[in-house]
C-alpha cells in the first residue's frame, strides 16, 4: 500500500515536471503565427506571413 502511494506521488511529480517545463518554440509552430505561438528570437520577434492562396478556375471553350 505504502509503495504503491509512493508510486502515484512519483508519477504526478514526473507528470507535474513534463508539464511545467519551457520548450523553444520551433519552426512549425512558428508557422501557425507569432502571437499564438510567442515565436522570439535574439534579434527580435520572429515574422510569420502567410503565402498567398491560388484561385484555380477552369477554361470554357465556346465553339
Amino acid at each position: 500500500m505504502k509503495s504503491t502511494i509512493s508510486a502515484a506521488l512519483a508519477a504526478f511529480i514526473v507528470m507535474g515536471a513534463i508539464i511545467a517545463t519551457v520548450e523553444e518554440a520551433g519552426a512549425v509552430v512558428c508557422a501557425r503565427g507569432v502571437y499564438r505561438a510567442g515565436c522570439a528570437t535574439t534579434r527580435g520577434a520572429a515574422v510569420v506571413r502567410r503565402p498567398p492562396v491560388a484561385v484555380h478556375r477552369r477554361a470554357v471553350i465556346v465553339r
